[in-house]
């Protein structure tokens, strides 16, 4: 074979060459492409395990959020009743002050003039009753004469007539006397009283919370009490709170409440609640219902216009056995009711309805309590998968109470202590060729699966 030939077969073999290799690059891709995906799907098909929950001790709550303020249970606005120039302001916002204690003073020159006036008055009417008894002491005096000449016929008719009507004459003018007196007294009276108005007092113990007057200002009483400061009761506060048209119906009055606020921290109040009001407000077309309850403030750790977060307790349950939601099958409807709401509202402890008063039944973790407002006590049946002492898994129905979306209170069929399948561990690393949990993963699996 000459060299021409030789270079020209050259060419071929070379492509041919390429196309091997390209071949067996692609046919390996391929087989790595299928050897991770049955590796994923084993390692996937190999770690799951089944999330096991033990019953424990715990509480359970259900709450309707709402936003509310704080407000004084008492105040008083204490205002003017007398025209004049605020003179004197003797208390300032923040000051506590004491029933009759003197807030404020008004220009009283125009009402001590009326009352010296009046006074004047009086006196002069009063210097008229000597002249009055006197000139009544002369016309009796006249009548008894005429009389007596009369009957000696020595007297006119006509005297004996004029005789007793100044009689008459002079008992009226000292009667309208008397009576102009009174009625100057009167006035006397009402203008010491306009004096006293002049002086403001406190009408009650408490803080002075707003001043809406400062000395100097005129003030015009004709038309209404114009409003100078005002005193609330800051030992009692009231939490005015806006609850929506969707959860009004199930905000009941007596029902446990408590609430938080910014600055408080983890603080709690707790209180139940007090009135509903019935006149909605409507908000940018929100209808919004107020709710009231009260609170002790004995520390004088809340104040007025505070922002709350308001915490109504529809039902709970203290330091009972709970298990999680997630491992529950239920297999019937909630019966009517909830469980009754017990006592009152401590002022800041803890009331009756949240400590609870036992539930009737002893049952591991005894001593629990419950709170609810709805009526008589709600339970319903329900299915979980329980492990057993072989570590394999048994079916088993149980009674539950109060329910969250996160746990539910176990009333019979379970004990503190006992594990349940809640749901489905996937993916875990390392899992795979653990005898005793592949044989649980089986089990699991043959029965159905996590409802």
């Amino acid at each position: 074979m000459n060299t021409s030939e030789i270079e020209s077969e050259t060419p071929v073999i070379t492509r041919r060459g390429r196309k091997l290799w390209i071949v067996a690059i692609v046919l390996l891709l391929c087989g790595a492409g299928s050897w991770y995906y049955w590796q994923s799907n084993s390692q996937q098909e190999t770690t799951n395990q089944p999330l096991i929950a033990t019953v424990q001790i715990g509480n359970i709550e259900n709450t309707i959020t709402a936003a509310g303020s704080l407000q004084p249970f008492d105040f008083v606005d204490v205002g003017a009743q007398v025209n004049g120039i605020l003179e004197t302001l003797h208390v300032d916002i923040g000051d506590v002050v004491e029933e009759g204690q003197l807030l404020a003073e008004i220009d009283a020159r125009i009402q001590l003039a009326r009352v010296e006036a009046s006074r004047a008055s009086i006196e002069a009417l009063e210097a008229q009753i000597a002249a009055r008894n006197a000139s009544l002491a002369l016309a009796r005096a006249n009548a008894r004469r005429q009389e007596r000449l009369r009957d000696a016929d020595a007297t006119s008719e006509l005297d004996y007539d004029n005789a007793i009507n100044n009689l008459a004459s002079a008992e009226a003018g000292l009667i309208q006397l008397e009576k102009q007196i009174i009625q100057s007294k009167a006035s006397l009276e009402s203008d010491e009283t306009q004096l006293e108005f002049s002086r403001i007092y406190a009408p009650s113990a408490g803080t002075v919370v707003s001043l809406d007057m400062n000395e100097g200002r005129t003030i015009n009483a004709n038309q209404q009490a114009p409003t100078i400061l005002r005193i609330a009761d800051l030992s009692t506060m009231t939490v005015e709170t806006e609850i929506s048209e969707a959860d009004i119906s199930s905000i009941k009055k007596g029902m446990p409440v408590y609430f938080t606020t910014l600055g408080g921290g983890n603080r709690r109040w707790y209180s139940t609640v007090r009135q509903i009001l019935p006149t909605p407000i409507v908000e940018n077309n929100v209808v919004l219902y107020t709710g009231l309850f009260d609170i002790d403030n004995s520390d004088g750790s809340l104040l007025s216009d505070m922002t709350a977060q308001v915490y109504f307790v529809t039902s709970s349950a203290e330091n009972v056995p709970t298990v999680p939601v997630g491992a529950l099958t239920f297999i019937d409807q909630p019966a009517a009711g909830g469980f009754a709401g017990a006592g009152g509202a401590g002022a800041t402890g803890r009331p009756a309805a949240f400590r609870g008063a036992g539930n009737g039944a002893a049952r591991p973790g005894a001593g629990a309590g419950r709170a609810n407002t709805q009526g008589a006590p709600a339970t319903r049946l329900a299915r979980v998968q329980v492990v057993n002492s072989n570590g394999g898994f048994e079916e088993r129905e149980i009674m539950v109470g109060v329910t969250s979306r996160i746990s539910a209170e176990v009333i019979s069929g379970l004990e503190v202590g006992d594990e349940v399948v809640a749901g489905i561990l996937q993916n875990i690393p390392g899992a795979a060729g653990q005898g005793g949990q592949t044989d649980r993963r089986e089990m699991f699996r043959a029965m159905g699966g996590f409802r």
